[in-house]
């Protein structure tokens, strides 16, 4: 009976000590995973607040066509004939990596054009665009991209998109810090433009800059060199927006919100960001397959030689 007690005692005290063996080492990774999971969810909020267009942006014109819902997660603009709609954001910047994500007008777009942007104000003007060119229904959009540095653009490339840009939305982002401004669509560079100031190439990065986006008639132009018009039977036109994201430097009242006015930002990456080899074989492979017009080859539209930068290239 006695050896049958201590059996049982021994037996208690052992699975006594495994309980809390293993309470201790569930605490333990409880903790651990606390330590992921709180900075986690922290980041997932800070990207969630900072995508809100309520707070972030301000339609400015349109009497009604731009919309916020979705608790501001969601805009829209629209286009008939009586008028388009356009927004901007709230804060100026001086460098910054912004992103959006952009579903653009459905069908019969021709004569249509979606901008998304950075602009300062003046006649001397800083400007990075995207520039999105209707088409008839079936046709492919164009992407035209440009560079303005106190008021001189003619930096034009355009391309093809490899994906329907109507059936779903695709993030466009534009990289702008004080080495380069890259173009990237769905996280993969389509274009970069370098500073080349050493080489006598004007580079923008004095001026403060706004990010806009607009939907607009510009049947004139737009598509196939306005041959096509707009189908105003097809109206209102709509292009929604979601995703916006800023990691920017910005400027009030003179001052950056970056140290030394260009020295970090919030994470800093991307403020010394260059590509890599793979970022550089992307562009090469969107240049060779879906580049239409490059500025740097027309030889024709500068009898008296190509700008300087692309000669540098």
């Amino acid at each position: 009976t006695n050896s049958t007690s201590q059996k049982k005692n021994i037996q208690h005290q052992t699975l006594t000590i495994k309980r809390k063996d293993f309470v201790n080492q569930f605490a333990m990774v409880m903790i651990n995973y606390s330590a992921i999971l709180v900075p986690l969810l922290s980041a997932l909020m800070i990207c969630f607040v900072s995508a809100n267009f309520n707070r972030d942006v301000e339609i400015t014109w349109g009497d009604g066509r731009g919309q916020i819902t979705n608790n501001g997660d969601l805009l829209t603009l629209s286009l008939d004939k009586s008028s388009g709609s356009g927004f901007q954001s709230k804060n100026e910047y001086l460098f910054g990596k912004i992103d959006m994500q952009i579903k653009l007008v459905a069908g019969n777009s021709a004569g249509t054009v979606t901008a998304y942007y950075l602009k300062s104000p003046g006649s001397t003007w800083d400007e990075i665009d995207f520039e999105f060119l209707g088409n008839q229904s079936g046709e492919p959009y164009t992407l035209h991209t440009n560079v303005f540095t106190q008021g001189k653009g003619d930096r034009e490339q355009q391309f093809k998109l490899w994906f329907d840009p109507t059936s779903d939305f695709h993030t466009y982002t534009i990289l702008w810090n004080p080495q380069r401004i890259i173009f990237s669509v769905d996280g993969a560079p389509i274009r970069e433009f370098k500073n080349m100031e050493s080489q006598g190439t004007l580079f923008p990065k004095n001026q403060p800059m706004r990010m806009y986006s607009t939907l607009w008639n510009a049947e004139d132009w737009a598509t196939q060199g306005g041959l096509v018009k707009t189908d105003w039977s097809k109206a209102p036109f709509t292009a929604s927006y979601r995703g916006f994201n800023e990691e920017v430097c910005v400027v009030s009242n003179g001052k950056s919100s970056c140290p030394d006015g260009s020295g970090q930002g919030s994470t800093g990456s991307w403020l010394s960001q260059e590509l890599d080899s793979t970022g550089q074989e992307r562009i090469r492979w969107v240049q060779s397959n879906y580049m239409i017009y490059n500025y740097c080859t027309d030889v024709k539209r500068f009898p008296q030689g190509l700008p300087r930068e692309c000669l540098a290239a």
